[in-house]
C-alpha cells in the first residue's frame, strides 16, 4: 500500500458549513487536521465529494515535500458512552432530591434525568434565542 493510499483511507473529521449568499452560497467542507484542505460545492454532497479530490491533492503535495501528515486524532465525541456516570453530592442535596422524586412519584434516577433534560432543553432554547436576537440586530 502506498503512502497516499494509506492516508486517503484514514477517517479524518470533516467540517461542513453553509457559505453565505453574500459570498456566493453553497457549502464549504474542510478537514481541520489537514490545515488548508478545503473545498466547496453547491450542495453538502458536492462539497464533500470535491473535498476528497482536495484531500488527495493536499496529501500528494505533503508527501512530495516531506511534510509530516497528521493522522486523525480520537475526539472526545468518538468515545463510547455507557449511559452511566457516578456523581458525588452533599448529603443534604441527596436528601432534597430524593424527597422531590418521592413527591413526583418517580425514582431518584428518573427525577434527576428529568432535571438534566429540562435544564439542557432550556439552555438550548436560550442559546437559540440569543442567536436570533443577534441576527435581528444585524438586520
Amino acid at each position: 500500500m502506498s503512502a497516499i493510499e494509506y492516508y486517503m483511507g484514514l477517517a479524518y473529521k470533516i467540517h461542513l458549513e453553509p457559505i453565505s449568499e453574500e459570498d456566493g452560497g453553497g457549502w464549504l467542507a474542510t478537514i481541520p487536521e489537514l490545515k488548508g484542505c478545503m473545498s466547496d460545492g453547491e450542495t453538502p454532497e458536492e462539497a464533500i465529494k470535491n473535498l476528497e479530490d482536495a484531500k488527495f491533492e493536499w496529501l500528494t503535495e505533503a508527501i512530495e515535500r516531506g511534510i509530516t501528515i497528521p493522522v486523525p486524532s480520537k475526539q472526545p465525541d468518538d468515545e463510547e458512552y455507557s449511559g452511566k456516570f457516578t456523581l458525588r453530592l452533599p448529603k443534604s442535596m441527596h436528601k432534597q432530591l430524593a424527597q422531590e422524586a418521592k413527591q413526583e412519584g418517580v425514582s431518584l434516577n428518573q427525577y434527576i434525568l428529568h432535571l438534566l433534560s429540562y435544564n439542557s432543553g432550556q439552555k438550548n432554547t436560550i442559546n437559540r434565542l440569543l442567536k436570533e436576537i443577534e441576527n435581528y440586530k444585524k438586520n
